[in-house]
Formats: C-alpha cells, sequence, structure tokens
C-alpha cells in the first residue's frame, strides 16, 4: 500500500475531533456542520466543504502547485472519517500509546496557536521595517574585509599580538592557533557590513586601517579576538521597497524570542536536570543569514515539534491503514 500525504492541520484536526467524540458521547466539543455546507455524509457524519478545501490547499503546498481531482482529495477524506469511525469503534483512542500520542499534537497545535497569535496580535509594520532598514542597512555605507584569530583568554592573545608585531604572517597563526571555525582558512571573515558582527568586533575593525592588526585583544562573548583588517570599500544599499519583505522574516522572529525571553522572565520555572558541562564557545558567523540562525532557533524548534507532530499524526493513521490493507487507495492512483 503506498503511503499517503496526511497534512499536519487535517491530520491533526481528524485526531483531535475523534478523541473529542470518544470521550463526549454528545460530541458537543465537535463542530457541527450542516448538509448545505458537506461534500458527502459518511455514516451519519457530515464532511465538510471547508475540510476539501483545506486539504486541497495543504497538497498544493506541498506538492510545489501541483493539483489533484477533486474526486481523489474527497475519497481520501471518506476513507480517513471511515478509518476514524473504525478506531472510535474499536476504542483504539482509549489506549494509553493513543493518549500519549494525542497530547504531544495537542501540545504543538496550542504551541503553534500561541505563536500565530502574538504574530497576528503584534505585526511587523512598515515603520519597523524602515527603522531597521535605516540601522542595519541604509547606514551600512561601508563593509570590511577582515580576519581575525580567536583565543580564550587575555595572555593567549596578547602573546598572538607580539609574534605578529615581530613579523609573524596573520593567516598561519590563525592556522594553528585560532579556535574559531575560520581558523583553517586562515581566519579569513570575508567582506561583511559592521552590523553584521557583535558591537566590539565590528568597532575594532572600523577603527583599524587597512592591512593593520588589533594592538590589544578584543573581548567578545566568544573570547579574545586579534583582529587583522584587510580591505573597506563603499556599499550602495539596495532600495528599502526591494528588500522590505526580506527584513520582515528576521523581524517576526525578534519579536517572538522577545515574547517567549518575557513569558520565561515571568513563570516560575524550575529545572531539574544536572547543568551540562559548558560546550566550547563559537565565534559568531558573518554573513547575514548565520548571525540570524541564532535569531531563528525559536522558530525552528516550533517547526520541528511541528514536523515531529506530523509524522506522530501520519503514523497513527497508516497503522489503521495498514489493518484495513487495500481499502485505502493512494492520492495519485
Amino acid at each position: 500500500m503506498n503511503k499517503k500525504i496526511i497534512p499536519l492541520l487535517i491530520a491533526g484536526s481528524t485526531l483531535l475531533s475523534a478523541c473529542d467524540q470518544q470521550k463526549n458521547e454528545t460530541a458537543t466539543s465537535t463542530p457541527m456542520i450542516a448538509k448545505e455546507d458537506a461534500v458527502a455524509v459518511v455514516n451519519g457524519q457530515y464532511i465538510s466543504k471547508e475540510s476539501l478545501a483545506e486539504l486541497e490547499n495543504e497538497i498544493a503546498q506541498r506538492s510545489q502547485g501541483q493539483s489533484f481531482p477533486k474526486e481523489k482529495l474527497l475519497e481520501e477524506l471518506i476513507q480517513r472519517e471511515l478509518l476514524v469511525q473504525e478506531a472510535v469503534q474499536k476504542k483504539l483512542d482509549q489506549s494509553e500509546e493513543f493518549s500519549k500520542q494525542f497530547e504531544t499534537i495537542k501540545k504543538t497545535l496550542l504551541t503553534q496557536a500561541a505563536v500565530q497569535n502574538f504574530l497576528k496580535s503584534n505585526p511587523v509594520t512598515d515603520a519597523d521595517l524602515k527603522a531597521e532598514y535605516d540601522k542595519n542597512v541604509a547606514s551600512s555605507g561601508q563593509e570590511y574585509k577582515a580576519r581575525h584569530i580567536l583565543v580564550k583568554t587575555e595572555d593567549e592573545a596578547k602573546q598572538i599580538i607580539s609574534e605578529l608585531t615581530a613579523g609573524a604572517d596573520f593567516a598561519e597563526l590563525a592556522k594553528t592557533k585560532s579556535t574559531g571555525p575560520s581558523g583553517p582558512q586562515g581566519g579569513d571573515l570575508g567582506w561583511f557590513a559592521a552590523g553584521q558582527m557583535v558591537a566590539p568586533f565590528s568597532e575594532a575593525v572600523i577603527a583599524l586601517e587597512d592591512n593593520k592588526f588589533t594592538q590589544e585583544p578584543v573581548q567578545t562573548q566568544f573570547g579574545y579576538h586579534v583582529i587583522l583588517r584587510e580591505a573597506a570599500r563603499s556599499q550602495t544599499p539596495p532600495p528599502f521597497d526591494s528588500i522590505k519583505e526580506q527584513i520582515r522574516p528576521m523581524m517576526q522572529r525578534q519579536k517572538l524570542q522577545g515574547f517567549l525571553s518575557n513569558l520565561r522572565t515571568a513563570a516560575k520555572v524550575e529545572v531539574l536536570l544536572e547543568k551540562p558541562a559548558p560546550a566550547a564557545p563559537a565565534i559568531a558567523a558573518p554573513a547575514l543569514e548565520e548571525a540570524n540562525e541564532a535569531v531563528s532557533e525559536t522558530e525552528k524548534a516550533v517547526e520541528k515539534a511541528a514536523d515531529e507532530a506530523a509524522k506522530t499524526a501520519e503514523q497513527a493513521v497508516t497503522d489503521t491503514a495498514d489493518k484495513a490493507d487495500k481499502a485505502v487507495g493512494a492520492l495519485t492512483q
């Protein structure tokens, strides 16, 4: 039997409805569907036009615009409804395993709902986008090419500065002594705007002349840096209207990160796990895309949870479908 496409929202809502129906015989938590709003009825249970439209949209998004005949999509919904009814009749939703899966899906959907509600209530305005543009794009008239050597202690950094002063090659020292990921490349960070680096680092680069290195170690949260500025050049920023939509996701992530930080600060949290051993520090990524990765960790966590829930929902339906064998066909057949 071919594996079926199970969109997260459809599969999740189907399982939620089934569990509500089993736990509450009157099914008061399940939305009532009028006959005129339905596309099919299965053993007295209506399948709504909205469900068909949602499935059609989900399939189109996942298959990059590819469409399927409505009859096949409707058959998919009918088969799912039959499987749900079969599972409820056999009280599969009362098992411990199902309860655990249900809680995982429920928490994931609530997480998504909270995120979407926050973003809807706190939209990124054009004024926000323009302020970010003026701060980090329009004002970044210069970009710099630099190398650096990252070490753990100030004494190590001072020793490196002494060796450079005596004529040592910067790139060779970086290859042998830098703990940063750019070390094997001789500490080369390529071209970057000042705003793409942490403040102490960018301030030091701006203050240097071309082909000069810092005479004192530069401390950041990653350790101690010795920096060589190789060149600088002017850059013409792109027009605001051409890139504002590229700025929006980053600002949404920033808003979400602040929201989560406030929730954590206001909450009473007791961590019961033992503290892990401190990890080795890593250098800040020079490219804007890599800098944005730090901001997007929360979003990635939500997406990962959603993916895991989707797999859970798909497996729950697929397991039951296997018992029905050839009763469930593939969408593409």
